[in-house]
């Protein structure tokens, strides 16, 4: 009932002082006043004591105490009772204490007495009943400055809890459906709770929007092309809160990816093991100049685990400390802070270098063996990804997902038999789960032998899904055949002697092409690293060996920046440069190459150039310099 509506006004000894509700001036104040305290006199002290009625509940009710004005030597106060449970109520007390000094003069709406300091407010016949949701509220003036204390409604406490009560517990992170440029529905994991569960608040950008009894809410009104941010929490039969979910990261249809600087994509891998022995960090890229010379970042890798993407290294992911001359911006980390390792140096980095964008890439060599089973269930596998890469934790360090199958249908550490549309299916089902303004992206093979990996999979009808392919233009030849023969890992094109035919760039693209992908969708690989045999005698490709050259890390293979000074390249072959070091035979790109590899892929009309991975480069970031400066 409205403050204007017409309704019994009473005092607080109980005696009508009118039956509608004309404003209180202070000039009508003063008169209530005075003659609430004659009759008040008038009345035996034990004639005020009324006992509080039988308690209701313990789920039932709330009261809210709200000062609605002050004027000095007095106050107006009013207390609103709120049914919080499930069934009507049919009565309702309210107590509490004021300090010494402060007292009610009159009331209306409510019966008060008083013992003491103690205040009891029990409704009039007409405003107990209260529905589920339903709320009453009595009014009164009082004297003094103090405030309500030790409040009880029905003889609980006021906010609806007693001794024991627990709240809910949060509910599932959101997830979002129907994503339109206008609206987007969301659903989330029921909350528990030991006296169950009323309702749950849906809150936007941290506003709530909507309370909701069940698990889905319907947002509209959206503006296209916008990320907007969404969490919920559960509300118990007493109107207890529980902790929020975790929250969602969506952005709305219709929007635009601003283009990259220079217009093509200049993207490298950082791994998160490199933290470790190679003692390579995000602040590197900074320190190497290579930062300013990128336009993407592949975080190299999180795992595929039971259909699933999963974490790869928490330690190195979000955990590992950085001290300040480790750290991108000089601020060391502390422990109690939400995120560090290297994302939080990437949040950083992306902070420095706006025009940066970060895709966690998820598989690889030794972590396919979980995608055969995510293709047998596409949608859940596209969750757990979202699910992930959107963790309110780290949601902004990345923009979008990036797919290392190695290989859909065919071979590679494991063989797969999923089928020639299993790839398209994951490509698909990742777009329609990340939306248009995540970048979805994937590495695949760069096998163009005839009924090779590329024919195996449908990687032309998944390319309408990918924002482009990083194809893994290098590889091609190494130390895993130990005899040899030797040949350069990355060549570009043919040449007479070639130990397998279609294992080159030129025809990986070729055969891509012609399969009906654009080149503005293709980025050509080049290794930051060299592979070699041992026991070779002959300083031209194609000589016999006896095993893979000994590495820092790995036999067969050696950092660039290593390579460049313990074996300087003496000739190329197919574009790429090789070396003969005593019995050692190595193969690798060097600037000169890359600068040749570069023209071509610009004169190809591809979308850029990747690279596996940073920590080979030199301290002054040369090969990715030299990918910079031939894309230009």
């Amino acid at each position: 009932m409205s403050k204007s509506a017409p309704r019994p006004r009473r005092t607080y000894g109980g005696s009508p002082l009118s039956t509608a509700s004309p404003p209180r001036t202070r000039r009508t104040r003063f008169f209530t006043r005075v003659a609430a305290v004659v009759a008040a006199l008038a009345l035996p002290v034990t004639g005020l004591v009324v006992l509080a009625g039988p308690a209701q509940a313990a789920t039932s009710a709330t009261a809210t105490y709200t000062k609605v004005s002050d004027w000095g030597t007095g106050f107006e106060g009013k207390w609103t009772v709120k049914n919080t449970g499930t069934t009507t109520i049919s009565s309702w007390t309210v107590e509490w204490d004021y300090p010494a000094g402060t007292a009610v003069t009159s009331a209306w709406d409510a019966t008060v007495t008083s013992s003491g300091t103690h205040w009891t407010g029990k409704n009039v016949g007409w405003n107990g009943t209260l529905a589920p949701g339903g709320s009453a509220s009595f009014g009164f003036n009082g004297s003094g400055s103090g405030s309500p204390s030790g409040c009880k409604i029905n003889g609980v406490s006021c906010d609806g809890t007693q001794p024991g009560d627990t709240p809910p517990t949060a509910p599932g992170a959101p997830t979002a459906a129907n994503v339109t440029e206008t609206s987007l529905s969301l659903s989330w994991t029921p909350a528990t709770d030991d006296k169950g569960v009323k309702n749950y608040d849906v809150y936007r950008g941290g506003a709530k929007i909507a309370t909701v009894t069940g698990t889905g809410y319907a947002d509209s009104g959206l503006t296209k092309g916008t990320t907007y941010t969404y969490t919920v929490t559960a509300r118990d039969t007493v109107d207890q809160t529980g902790p929020s979910s975790g929250g969602l990261s969506v952005t709305t249809s219709g929007g635009t990816q601003p283009p990259d600087p220079g217009g093509k994509v200049k993207l490298g891998y950082f791994t998160e093991w490199g933290v470790y022995g190679r003692n390579y960090h995000v602040k590197n890229l900074v320190t190497s100049g290579s930062a300013s010379k990128i336009t993407h970042i592949n975080y190299a890798f999180g795992n595929v685990q039971n259909g699933q993407c999963t974490i790869g290294d928490a330690y190195a992911d979000y955990d590992k400390a950085y001290t300040a001359d480790q750290s991108v911006d000089g601020v060391a980390d502390t422990w109690d802070q939400p995120l560090r390792g290297n994302f939080n140096q990437l949040r950083k980095l992306k902070k420095a270098y706006p025009h940066i964008k970060v895709l966690w890439s998820f598989g690889g060599w030794t972590w396919s063996g979980g995608f055969p089973q995510a293709a047998a269930n596409p949608a859940a596998f596209a969750q757990s990804c979202y699910n992930l890469v959107e963790d309110p934790r780290w949601a902004d360090v990345f923009d979008g997902i990036d797919l290392d199958w190695e290989y859909p249908n065919a071979c590679g550490l494991s063989c797969d038999t999923s089928g020639p549309a299993a790839f398209k299916n994951l490509m698909q089902a990742t777009r329609a789960k990340f939306g248009a303004n995540n970048l979805v992206t994937a590495a695949i093979t760069a096998d163009a032998s005839s009924g090779g990996k590329i024919d195996a999979a449908d990687y032309a009808g998944a390319a309408q899904y990918v924002d482009f392919y990083n194809v893994m233009t290098y590889d091609f030849f190494g130390a895993w055949a130990a005899q040899g023969p030797t040949a350069p890992h990355s060549p570009l094109t043919s040449y007479t002697g070639i130990p397998q035919a279609g294992f080159t760039s030129a025809d990986a693209i070729a055969k891509l092409k012609a399969k009906g992908v654009a080149g503005s969708k293709l980025n050509l690989g080049i290794g930051f690293y060299g592979r070699g045999w041992t026991g070779v005698t002959q300083a031209a490709p194609g000589g016999t060996a006896t095993g893979p050259a000994p590495g820092t890390y790995e036999q067969g293979i050696e950092d660039y920046k290593v390579l460049k000074n313990s074996c300087p390249a003496t000739g190329t072959i197919a574009g790429t440069a090789y070396a003969k070091c005593g019995s050692n035979w190595w193969s690798y790109d060097t600037p000169a190459t890359i600068a040749g590899k570069m023209a071509w892929a610009k004169q190809q009309g591809l979308k850029g150039a990747f690279f596996w991975e940073f920590s080979g480069d030199t301290g002054n970031g040369e090969l990715a310099n030299a990918i910079h400066t031939g894309l230009q």
